[in-house]
């Protein structure tokens, strides 16, 4: 599994794990579930460890822990962040996804 992230998403992530000082998160996941205008939508979120099942890529110092079925549609994924005035957020650029729908949140495979 190879996930990538650009600067400014490690910048975003570090902060939001510096942030979080009470709680146990040390790592990023990623995943997809089923949903969206396009059929399926992008998780982030934080944990304190990946799971006996996960799979694990660390890149610039920040881990990355993502289910083994996310996996396969994150494959080759770069994640930026964008903090714009009419939009903020984590972005992804999924070499997996044949569609995406407009707002940039969910793909089609």
């Amino acid at each position: 599994m190879v996930i990538d992230l650009t600067e400014r998403a490690i910048r975003e992530v570090r902060k939001i794990l510096l942030e979080q000082t009470g709680s146990k998160a040390r790592c990023l996941r990623l995943g997809v579930r089923g949903g969206g205008c396009a059929g399926f939508t992008y998780i982030v979120d934080l944990c304190s460890r990946p799971t006996a099942e996960d799979r694990t890529v660390e890149t610039h110092g920040v881990k990355i822990v993502c289910d083994p079925v996310s996996a396969l549609y994150l494959d080759g994924t770069v994640v930026d962040f964008i903090d714009e005035p009419t939009r903020r957020g984590f972005v992804f650029q999924n070499p997996n996804a044949r569609e995406t729908c407009p707002c940039g949140t969910s793909f089609g495979i």
